[in-house]
C-alpha cells in the first residue's frame, strides 16, 4: 500500500485554526476550570495558579469572541459576570483531558 503524501499548507490546516483558538497558555487551563460548570471571574482567577487579571480578561476576551465560552452579566452591584463553556467549547474536553492526562504521564 503506497503511503499518500499531501502537502499541509496554512490555508488547509484546520490545527493551525485549533492552534490559534486554544494555543494561548491559558486557554486550556480555563476551558479544564469551566468543564465543571459557570463560575465567576474571581472563581477562575483564583482557580489557577499563576495567571493574572489581565492575561485572564485577554484569554476569556478571546475565547468569547471565538463562541468557546459565553460571558453573562448580572445587573448587581458590583456587577456579576459568569463564565461557561459553549457547545463548542464543551467539545474540546475529551482532547484537553487526554492532553492532561498525557501530561501527567510523560511531564518532569
Amino acid at each position: 500500500m503506497e503511503k499518500e503524501n499531501k502537502i499541509i499548507s496554512e490555508k488547509t490546516c484546520s490545527l493551525k485554526e485549533v492552534l490559534d483558538i486554544i494555543g494561548g497558555k491559558w486557554a486550556m487551563p480555563i476551558i479544564y476550570i469551566l468543564s465543571k460548570g459557570k463560575l465567576r471571574f474571581k472563581e477562575i482567577e483564583r482557580s489557577i495558579e499563576g495567571i493574572n487579571t489581565r492575561m485572564l480578561v485577554k484569554e476569556l476576551k478571546n475565547m468569547e469572541a471565538n463562541k468557546i465560552i459565553t460571558r453573562e452579566v448580572f445587573a448587581t452591584v458590583p456587577p456579576t459576570v459568569e463564565y461557561d463553556l459553549t457547545l463548542k467549547g464543551q467539545k474540546l474536553i475529551p482532547s484537553i483531558t487526554s492532553l492532561h492526562h498525557w501530561g501527567q504521564e510523560f511531564s518532569v
